[in-house]
């Protein structure tokens, strides 16, 4: 079993940057593939990213390509989402999640075993 827990969420005006982390207790994040998604209300759940078991391999959603950033420490079994140049369109509730994927990433919701409760981000206009 496997507890994940966002935190650094917030309000942000757009262009704004927010870095969000990830904390993984109970067995090790060390051997689980990462990801961050989102939910808006009234959408469903996206993907936004995701980082390979042993952080050699990345893949961005086209939307925050470029200006969102996932990385892993573990040593202290968190992973980080460094978000910049945020836009309104990015108000969501972001989650993190872990897969037991090996090679590769992946990037559909149904890959992903444990969830965490979600941060809020608002970006206001």
């Amino acid at each position: 079993q496997v507890t994940l827990v966002e935190s650094g969420g917030g309000l942000v005006q757009a262009g704004g940057s927010l870095r969000l982390s990830c904390a993984a207790s109970g067995r090790s994040n060390r051997n689980y593939a990462m990801g961050w998604f989102r939910q808006a209300p009234g959408k469903v759940r996206e993907f936004v990213v995701g980082i390979s078991w042993s952080g050699g391999s990345t893949y961005y959603a086209d939307s925050v390509k470029g200006r969102f950033t996932i990385s892993r420490e573990n040593a202290k079994n968190t992973v980080y989402l460094q978000m910049n140049s945020l836009l309104p369109e990015d108000t969501a509730k972001y989650y993190c999640a872990a897969s037991q994927k090996i090679g590769g990433v992946p990037t559909r919701s149904f890959e992903y075993l444990y969830w965490g409760q979600g941060t809020q981000v608002t970006v206001s206009s």
